[in-house]
């Protein structure tokens, strides 16, 4: 099952803290842990592709094990990669591969991991997000063991399909099942939101507001 053109629309105003709230409500713990927003001011929305991958020392793997271009292969435009790397500090991508999903019209990137090559990601400005930034490639220290079937990243489960939202504030995933449920729930605490903050401006005071609204 995968969330729909619709739904996905839905959450691309939304705000990962709005979103996190939402989630509480159906009760997934869907907020990734220990990830940061790699090219200041990018944002993500799309379907999840995940890819698993298991890590060595320089040597335990072949070349042709790092699959990274088939990952990329692998993706539609609008999906972001998920990849389960372990949190081991080696890059798993880098600035051409970067490039790469940018021209096939890659969402965004999640790892769980490391990725390289700061600037060049600036350059093109495609939403990355780490554990860590590292020189220290991945061929020959990594092997893709599985494309699309479920993982874990960042202390969370991601199956293909299901949603992932990330920006400055961090990454959240949305069972594709509940994906509509927790787009209503954000979307009435965003408008909440921009209530509250109107009334901010007109002098309420913030004691008063956060009892009037419920979770801002």
């Amino acid at each position: 099952m995968a969330a729909s053109d619709d739904i996905l629309q839905k959450f691309a105003g939304l705000a990962t803290p709005t979103i996190a709230n939402a989630l509480d409500d159906v009760a997934f713990e869907g907020v990734l842990t220990g990830l940061a927003q790699m090219v200041p001011g990018t944002r993500c929305v799309g379907r999840a592709l995940t890819v698993r991958e298991i890590t060595g020392r320089r040597g335990d793997f072949a070349s042709e094990d790092f699959k990274v271009g088939q990952v990329i292969d692998a993706a539609r435009p609008g999906d972001v990669l998920v990849i389960d790397n372990g949190g081991h500090c080696v890059s798993t991508f880098g600035g051409l591969a970067t490039l790469a999903a940018k021209l096939r019209g890659i969402a965004g990137l999640v790892a769980d991991g490391g990725v390289r090559d700061l600037e060049e990601m600036v350059e093109h400005a495609f939403p990355v997000f780490a554990r860590h930034m590292t020189p220290l490639t991945g061929r020959s220290r990594l092997a893709v063991t599985a494309i699309n079937a479920p993982i874990g990243c960042g202390g969370v489960r991601v199956r293909p399909g299901d949603v992932i939202v990330a920006d400055g504030s961090g990454v959240v995933c949305i069972p594709a099942e509940q994906a509509a449920q927790v787009a209503e729930l954000a979307q009435g605490y965003a408008r909440d939101d921009e209530a509250a903050a109107a009334e901010l401006r007109k002098g309420l005071t913030f004691s008063a507001a956060m009892a009037k609204f419920r979770r801002i």
